[in-house]
């Protein structure tokens, strides 16, 4: 019997707790087509058999599927923002900031936060939570071993202080790793982290549909405090952020107005 996208879903999610039908379908079907094919198989019903058996084809799956895209000091002018105007807002209020870093992929965001709440705090008053739903890339960014390409947006000076590098390799130095808890973590399935008091998640969301979305949104405006912040990516501007207790601080920064009811 010959299976349909709709049985693929069904099946993936028996296997991995991913529900596909939260993505946006015509992309996620573009990139699952091109990965089948690249893999020899003839259709969805013999790939998710191999997916069952094979450890190598399911952790590709997984890091295929949740698009892993990231670099240090991404868009560098909205890190601007959030080191002159967001953090210094928060710190008024807090000597200690509660951040997760949600969908962080190899790590690049996480750590980038850490050596930007350096400037304002020692490492030692910095813990980062930061989470993924692909093992594999999580284990990467606990190595937090990166090629030159991935620092090019990074001050000189973060890249001096925070790396040892060796050759186009750059190492983070153990220092700035201890201050970041990896975790897995799945944004359609698991618990949110609460009272956080900013919660960054860049350039993911664009993959889902508006109805994930909004239940994503509505999970992150429970996870902040009051006043807390929401830094999204430089596609994903909240349209009527009001409804999930949120106003817009900066273009791409959202502020928790009090909780939801």
């Amino acid at each position: 019997m010959i299976m349909d996208y709709e049985g693929f879903k069904k099946e993936i999610y028996k296997l991995s707790g991913i529900d596909l039908s939260a993505y946006k379908e015509k992309q996620m079907k573009r990139r699952l087509d091109s990965l089948i094919s690249k893999n020899s198989f003839d259709g969805y019903s013999s790939y998710v058999e191999a997916l069952k058996v094979n450890v190598r084809l399911y952790n590709e799956f997984i890091n295929f599927m949740t698009i892993n895209v990231s670099e240090f000091y991404r868009n560098p002018e909205q890190w601007t923002k959030l080191k002159s105007i967001i953090l210094p807002m928060l710190l008024e209020k807090n000597k200690e900031l509660k951040v997760w870093s949600a969908a962080c992929s190899s790590g690049d965001e996480p750590y980038t936060l850490v050596m930007v709440l350096n400037e304002m705090l020692p490492l030692s008053k910095i813990k980062i939570i930061a989470t993924d739903i692909d093992k594999d890339i999580l284990e990467k960014a606990k190595a937090g071993v990166y090629l030159d390409k991935s620092v090019a947006n990074l001050p000189d000076d973060y890249k001096r202080k925070y790396f040892d590098v060796e050759g186009n390799l750059y190492k983070i130095k153990d220092e700035v790793k201890k201050c970041v808890e990896f975790k897995h973590h799945n944004l359609l399935a698991d618990p949110y982290p609460t009272n956080c008091d900013l919660i960054v998640c860049r350039n993911v969301l664009i993959y889902f549909t508006e109805e994930a979305k909004t239940d994503i949104y509505v999970k992150f405006s429970n996870s902040l405090k009051t006043g807390g912040v929401l830094f999204v990516g430089s596609t994903e501007q909240i349209i009527l952020c009001s409804k999930y207790c949120f106003k817009s601080l900066q273009t791409f920064f959202y502020q928790k107005e009090k909780d939801l009811i």
